[in-house]
């Protein structure tokens, strides 16, 4: 059966062709498909395909130790540079790929058929905006500072402006660690700094006009240990990689050690040989588990139009925290799933213990979900993966890979973003899945959609989230149930950017960016109780103060939550428009991010 065929149809009250967000060296076009709420329903199919046995190439190998490097006092020969400006290539300022393979083809149909229309729209959770000191919400805020912006950027690079921030965030010993493009800064958790900002490359002992991008960072409470990472692309193009910087001392501020995860998959290095290589995996995405940590990314070629795909990492976190020289990982490529090449398979952040209740085979397993939508219309397919046996990558064997296909709530590209003050547009890029997580047996997700509100001039953009619990059988994904989902939106705003964590008592917090005709960018935020269906109100929790720059394109790309190791808060952050002493001097360059901790408690309405 045509994958097309297990779509409910909807008919489109309107499109028009916009420009989509592309690789490093090109732009596509995509579809701005004016949808209605009224129009879009469910799957009348509620069962999971078939389950799929990995199809895919795994290869084993080792990583090498490559540096250590202190965060307070750089090296002297890899950062010669801080001397003398010299005009790097444009890092953090990249156009972001398409999430898939087919993205770039001018047009798109999806065959749909009007039916059930009031199923989808019981799904949408409309909330209007308040501002932080409003009765409500006073209550639920424990902290909320300025992050790092693009002053902060520009400072620690000569001069030089990016964008967009690429948001990492990660807390733990009464540290609160921020790394973005192209800047990083150590903080308490009031947000006092502590030390920083440094230019990001520092962290990693790159040259500091090295390009890299996409930072992420975790901190595991379970070995008491940091990890962070972020893409690199020599100067000549010849080479790229993702860089893994660990450091098991609980002190961030305390050096940490670098290994070097080569993506050129040209057949150097001992690397497999792709099409189009030399190619570097896009936006390093991040996840743990007790065994490994997991890193997935969207393999293009570094100067042609090849996209390969997902590439999924396992890398021992036991070699990686004992700082061994040699530390074991497993490359899973050439994945396919529902007819399709994978794209954007998303790790699950998962810490010791939350691998329960996912079946009999449950011990040593990580998750993974992946938004199914090749034709960049609209879709209602969600890929869920799960890796078992994941204690056999520190003895150097392959653990097994499998994934299933569920039915969802319809999701779409969503439309950039309309601001107060001015006519352009933020960029929203696409409906990919966002930041994962795994606890207490349910995995949950997040993305950024389309939707159309009945008697609504405009398309508004909006957050899809989703609540699903997987099940395995022999070691393999064998079932998964979407056991909570919606879509929360705004009249008249736009949100974009989502990313959720759940604390261990079930409280649910989302943070984004919210902008409309009477809003600049804003970060924002809304929690959800135990048990419940559905989020509360939307808390504006720091306002912009003005458009963004007429001259900046890029938005995202993407926010980030964690829930705090107490379990008592989870802390969130994400791009706004921040005062202007926190812009860029001469004002080309004004974002900025805002870091929230919010009581994991009594979030609902």
């Amino acid at each position: 059966m045509d994958q097309l065929t297990r779509l409910v149809s909807l008919f489109a009250t309107d499109s028009a062709n916009c420009l989509r967000k592309s690789g490093t060296s090109s732009f596509v076009m995509r579809l701005n498909c004016r949808l209605s709420i009224a129009l879009i329903v469910l799957l009348s199919v509620a069962s999971p395909l078939a389950a799929q046995q990995f199809s895919g190439q795994a290869r084993t190998g080792v990583l090498t130790r490559v540096a250590t490097v202190d965060p307070l006092l750089p090296s002297a020969a890899k950062n010669s540079a801080l001397g003398a400006p010299v005009v790097p290539r444009q890092r953090g300022a990249r156009m972001l790929h398409p999430k898939s393979s087919t993205l770039a083809d001018s047009a798109r149909s999806t065959r749909f058929s009007p039916a059930s229309a009031a199923a989808q729209a019981g799904l949408v959770q409309m909330r209007s905006p308040a501002l932080v000191n409003s009765a409500h919400s006073d209550h639920a805020i424990l902290s909320n500072f300025d992050g790092v912006s693009s002053l902060d950027s520009a400072v620690t690079n000569f001069g030089l402006e990016f964008e967009p921030p690429d948001q990492g965030l990660c807390v733990g010993n009464g540290f609160v660690v921020e790394p973005v493009n192209s800047a990083y800064t150590i903080y308490t958790r009031d947000g006092a700094v502590i030390t920083g900002p440094f230019n990001v490359n520092v962290l990693f002992d790159e040259g500091l006009t090295a390009f890299t991008s996409d930072p992420r960072c975790y901190f595991d409470p379970t070995t008491n240990t940091w990890f962070a990472t972020i893409l690199f692309i020599s100067a000549d193009n010849t080479e790229a990689r993702t860089d893994i910087a660990v450091n098991a001392s609980g002190d961030p501020t305390t050096p940490w050690t670098v290994y070097h995860l080569d993506a050129t998959d040209d057949g150097s290095n001992g690397t497999p040989v792709h099409v189009g290589c030399p190619c570097f995996g896009d936006q390093p995405l991040l996840g743990i588990d007790r065994e490994n940590i997991y890193i997935a990314t969207n393999e293009f070629s570094i100067l042609g139009p090849e996209a390969n795909g997902a590439q999924v990492y396992a890398v021992s976190k036991r070699d990686l925290i004992k700082g061994a020289a040699k530390v074991h990982f497993v490359q899973f490529q050439n994945l396919t799933i529902a007819g399709d090449i994978a794209f954007s398979v998303q790790p699950a952040l998962a810490n010791a213990g939350d691998e329960s209740d996912s079946g009999d085979d449950s011990d040593g397993v990580e998750y993974f979900l992946e938004s199914i939508d090749p034709t960049g219309t609209f879709d209602n397919r969600i890929g869920v993966w799960a890796l078992t046996h994941t204690e056999a990558v520190s003895d150097g064997e392959t653990p097994t890979l499998s994934s299933i296909v569920i039915n969802s709530l319809v999701f779409g590209v969503p439309p950039n973003a309309v601001q107060n003050g001015s006519a352009s547009l933020l960029t929203t890029d696409d409906d990919r899945m966002q930041q994962v997580q795994f606890i207490k047996g349910k995995l949950w997700g997040e993305l950024t959609t389309a939707l159309n509100v009945p008697g609504s001039p405009a398309q508004l953009s909006a957050n899809a989230w989703f609540e699903i619990h997987p099940k395995l059988r022999d070691f393999k994904i064998a079932a998964a149930t979407i056991t909570r989902e919606g879509i929360l939106a705004s009249p008249d705003n736009f949100l974009f950017y989502p990313a959720l964590q759940v604390a261990p008592d079930g409280e649910v917090a989302m943070v984004f960016t919210i902008s409309g005709p009477t809003l600049f960018a804003s970060a924002a935020f809304a929690r959800m109780s135990e048990g419940e269906h559905s989020f509360g109100p939307i808390t504006i929790a720091a306002p912009g103060s003005g458009p963004y720059a007429p001259s900046s394109t890029r938005w995202g790309d993407y926010s980030w939550a964690v829930a705090d190791p107490d379990g008592k808060s989870i802390w969130l952050a994400t791009e706004y428009i921040p005062p202007p002493d926190r812009q860029t001097v001469d004002g080309l360059q004004n974002w900025g991010t805002r870091v929230l901790e919010v009581s994991a408690h009594d979030g609902g309405e």
